[in-house]
């Protein structure tokens, strides 16, 4: 009958639908989307907002980001925090966790090394090294070097410059980086030690003024990523992994923010 035929062509216009919006689903990879939830050490917060809704875009994956310090993840991770991954602002850390079975073996690597800078928010205080002498400076931001590599690699540099017993009463400890850039970017400390990548894009400070520290003075902040055992399993965290290690947008906003990359 002629209501069976209309049904019949019905019938095979959804099926071709649905099988259109299959195909789409698959070559997008939405078919198969997963989340992802990161740890991200605090230095790394600008990089991979901007990087995140790239990715998201080109796999489906919903990324779920949480910054801070890596000490301060690490110990949430072995109290059973569901991460993912964890964004390091070290390698000991994510070796630390595959050694003792929170982290998956084999899949630790550098995908970032950063850079040290000395910042203030006053646009005309810091030209060179001096501004550590100077009387203006009554307080002077660090991060926690037990939470915090950054802070580590301060501490290495006031040591290496001989100032680091004049400094130590000025010093007000961030638990992270973040906290850290906070004290100096609302005047509560007149300088602070932070990320490159936390006042300068394109190798250029974009507010107040800042010295790049010679990276002779401390030890190379070398950033590992690692895949959590929460994370084994989810096929979106191990793409995450390696479109952070591989893609070229990935590489050109990690350059835009003044990390390295490993040789």
């Amino acid at each position: 009958s002629a209501a069976c035929g209309i049904s019949t062509i019905r019938e095979f216009q959804m099926k071709k639908t649905c099988l259109a919006l299959l195909v789409a689903a698959v070559a997008s990879g939405s078919l198969y989307a997963e989340t992802v939830r990161v740890a991200v050490a605090a230095n790394f917060t600008a990089p991979i907002k901007e990087l995140a809704p790239i990715y998201e875009k080109a796999t489906g994956d919903k990324l779920v980001l949480s910054f801070g310090a890596t000490g301060a993840f690490y110990a949430q991770i072995k109290n059973g925090a569901p991460f993912d991954v964890l964004l390091a602002a070290d390698s000991k850390t994510p070796a630390k966790a595959v050694k003792e079975g929170f982290g998956v073996e084999g899949t630790n690597y550098t995908y970032a090394i950063g850079k040290l800078v000395l910042w203030s928010s006053d646009a005309g205080f810091i030209k060179d090294e001096s501004a550590l002498k100077s009387d203006k400076l009554q307080k002077l931001a660090v991060a926690n070097p037990k939470l915090a590599p950054y802070g580590e690699a301060a501490h290495q540099a006031m040591e290496a410059l001989g100032l680091k017993a004049a400094l130590t009463p000025k010093i007000v400890a961030g638990d992270n980086i973040g906290k850290t850039y906070q004290f100096v970017a609302t005047g509560n400390a007149q300088a602070g030690f932070v990320a490159m990548s936390q006042c300068a894009k394109d190798g250029k400070f974009t507010s107040g003024s800042g010295w790049v520290v010679p990276q002779e003075l401390y030890k190379p902040i070398t950033q590992d990523a690692v895949l959590l055992k929460a994370g084994e399993k989810n096929e979106g965290a191990k793409r995450f992994l390696e479109y952070l290690k591989t893609n070229k947008e990935a590489d050109r906003i990690r350059f835009v923010y003044g990390y390295d990359t490993a040789k």
